[in-house]
């Protein structure tokens, strides 16, 4: 039997249902940003395909439930979305490598971090990981053109540098961002 496939919206629901983050389908509506007709379409799709079910709570009040088929499903696509981060995590460390490691051949011993994000953290480890002990770091949040030698790694956006003679710049958001194979595993 093919399985059900959620579009985005239902997923949604799924999610904010299973974190009981709205007590009923005003909430759930004003979580989702939707019409109240909308959420009360989309709540009646899942439970007619099994994923939310509906509790009497008096004449009233209803709560909505997910059944076990739609923890599976919460559970299934976290899973899922956790491998594909990981897997653009290892693509985006070996892209990093490979720069760092083209640098290095260039000569270049020295590199200026611009920015505390993530990427900068994946800089240190692909140069550890490439073997390149004997490279020196240095981490800023801010360029203000200080006299210094070697590369400026740009890690975060909107950065305009000016007045680098003695450094060479790399854009690293600019440059991951064209990468196609970065940018297939986007689409997936």
């Amino acid at each position: 039997m093919a399985q059900e496939v959620l579009n985005e919206r239902e997923f949604e629901l799924v999610n904010i249902v299973g974190a009981q983050l709205a007590q009923n389908q005003r909430d759930l509506s004003r979580e989702m940003d939707l019409s109240l007709g909308m959420t009360n379409m989309l709540l009646r799709r899942l439970v007619s395909k099994g994923y939310i079910r509906i509790q009497q709570l008096n004449s009233r009040k209803v709560r909505y439930i997910l059944t076990p088929k739609g923890f599976a499903e919460k559970m299934r696509k976290s899973v899922k979305y956790t491998l594909k981060t990981i897997n653009s995590i290892s693509l985006i460390k070996a892209r990093l490598r490979d720069m760092v490691s083209s640098l290095h051949g260039n000569g270049h011993r020295e590199f200026w971090v611009l920015g505390t994000s993530d990427l900068a953290l994946l800089i240190e480890t692909s140069i550890k990981e490439a073997g390149l002990a004997e490279c020196k770091l240095h981490y800023t949040n801010q360029w203000d053109g200080q006299a210094a030698k070697g590369v400026l790694l740009i890690c975060k956006e909107d950065v305009v540098v000016k007045g680098t003679d003695a450094l060479q710049v790399v854009n690293l958001v600019y440059e991951l961002s064209k990468d196609d194979l970065l940018l297939a595993g986007e689409k997936e």
